[in-house]
């Protein structure tokens, strides 16, 4: 038995040879030639048709020997290239060992010695360095794409808050996060999601609070995607959630820094995508998505009411058209008499029924909404205002509609642009078709079926495997300090117990101030 194991090790040893001798290294991959002709010939057949790829040859001056700078003009940065690599190569030094030194002033590099290593550097905006007669490269960072300025956020505005937002660059952002987080806790695990365009997605998280299990399970689904792009935050998140049959958000999407911060210090995990302008945040339960970025910056009493008049005005996007149509087709004992007086005699001449009556203002509502997200920002101001109030007089006056549904619909708007968060705003205007649907056929009966099914739906949903109805359901009444009403922060010296962070305490017990309470 011996004697054929030692047979089958020099077999296997044979065809490696074999292999490294035909060209092809031990991973498959091509290894880098030491002849400079045969890489650049291997470079051309590899980037053809690349109009924008630069090889620039010239003579390494310190070793005598010919040599090949080759970067991609519209990745990389042309200065750092002339004034760092370039320079300093071209340049002879005497007395200076040649074996092993680079001279040349970037930070950081590495060094290629597969082709693999090389295509994804070099679209990767790096530069990359061929000498004659090594059998290696060398990958430089030179990385100077095209990208904006960083600004305010356009969705999430502050008013008392920091007035920066993300960019499209993962570096930036995590330096952005840094800034309000400077801590070696905070932890950054890199990962490559993406077989035909491959993006660098970077999990953060505190090392001390944030629970392990969490971050596990985060990284298991990273490393389970198979696709061939993931091109912004919005496709990751929907690979990544636990259940795509919801209509709600399960990750909460934030373009602003001092929010990935302060989810960050609570326990949760914050996912930055390389080339998107917002980041992930998990696992989140649903009256997260209720808070402000106003709410820690403004005092406690403004914010505690804020909050209620969001959850209100949620109640209010959801079934206010269906108690409208659920009131006037079945249940007229509810409307005072004056007032049912007054709707009989402003439906008298609307041919159509409540509920298509309501779908129609509904869905005309929708399409200004989305008239006025893609036009300029000038013509779409005019345009929603206008337009809201030139199609609802003209609806009136032509008697399609009466004037209590236009005041329905434009309170049913105004309630739903109270919503802080963009997702959970959308979800929930998705919501009110189903429930006018149910209110059309049993009125108040299906208005409360409905009420039932959705949130028999929210306590089932889960968010990283999390509850999403975390603190109501399962009830942790320690965390209600922050969940309808903001009470004052020194009230607030333990972290919510719905995220399971490992440190529970991120107060002392010594923040009770000047005065009394």
């Amino acid at each position: 038995m011996s004697f054929l194991r030692r047979l089958v090790k020099l077999a296997l040893a044979g065809g490696q040879g074999a292999a490294r001798r035909d060209g092809a290294s031990p991973n498959g991959r091509a290894p880098v030639a030491a002849e400079l002709e045969r890489n650049l010939a291997e470079l051309r057949r590899v980037f053809s048709h690349t109009p924008d790829l630069v090889i620039r040859t010239f003579r390494y001056e310190q070793i005598g020997r010919q040599a090949a700078l080759i970067y991609i003009s519209g990745l990389s940065d042309i200065n750092a290239i002339n004034n760092n690599i370039l320079h300093e190569l071209m340049r002879h030094v005497p007395g200076e060992s040649p074996s092993g030194y680079l001279p040349v002033s970037l930070g950081r590099m590495a060094v290629c010695g597969d082709w693999s290593q090389i295509e994804h550097g070099l679209l990767d905006g790096l530069s990359v360095l061929l000498v004659d007669g090594m059998a290696h490269a060398y990958s430089m960072n030179t990385q100077g794409w095209p990208q904006r300025a960083i600004s305010d956020s356009q969705i999430e505005a502050s008013l008392k808050g920091a007035h920066q937002a993300f960019v499209e660059t993962a570096d930036s952002n995590i330096a952005l996060i840094r800034r309000y987080l400077p801590t070696r806790e905070l932890k950054i695990k890199e990962y490559t999601v993406g077989a035909r365009a491959p993006s660098r997605v970077s999990l953060l998280y505190m090392e001390d609070v944030t629970e392990p299990e969490h971050i596990e399970t985060m990284e298991n689904r990273l490393r389970s995607l198979d696709v061939d792009a993931v091109l912004n935050t919005g496709e990751l998140a929907e690979l990544l959630e636990d259940s795509v049959l919801y209509f709600f958000p399960q990750f909460i999407t934030t373009e602003r820094p001092d929010t990935a911060a302060s989810q960050l210090l609570q326990g949760r995990i914050c996912v930055v995508v390389d080339r998107s302008s917002s980041v992930l945040i998990a696992p989140v339960g649903i009256v997260a998505f209720f808070h402000g970025i106003d709410d820690y910056s403004t005092r406690w009493p403004i914010a505690s009411f804020l909050r209620m008049l969001r959850l209100f005005a949620c109640l209010i996007a959801i079934f206010l058209p269906g108690l409208y149509i659920a009131a006037i087709s079945f249940n007229y004992e509810i409307i005072p008499l004056d007032l049912i007086l007054s709707i009989g005699q402003f439906r008298a001449s609307v041919p159509f029924p409540p509920f298509l009556e309501a779908l129609i203002m509904e869905v005309t509502l929708e399409m200004l909404r989305e008239a006025g997200v893609r036009l300029p920002a000038p013509v779409a101001q005019t345009v929603g205002i206008v337009g809201g109030i030139v199609i609802g007089q003209a609806a009136v006056q032509a008697g399609i509609v009466s004037n209590l549904m236009v005041v329905v619909v434009a309170t049913t708007a105004v309630a739903s642009f109270i919503i802080p968060n963009y997702d959970m705003a959308a979800a929930i205007r998705l919501t009110r078709f189903p429930v006018m649907i149910a209110a059309s056929l049993f009125g108040i009966v299906g208005l409360v079926a409905c009420f039932m099914i959705i949130m028999a739906r929210i306590i089932t949903m889960r968010s990283l495997g999390e509850s999403y109805s975390s603190p109501l359901a399962p009830t942790r009444v320690e965390d209600w300090k922050d969940v309808f009403v903001r009470l004052p922060l020194r009230f607030m010296v333990k972290r919510p117990r719905s995220v399971r962070s490992m440190q529970k305490k991120r107060m002392g017990t010594g923040g009770e101030g000047g005065g009394a309470p």
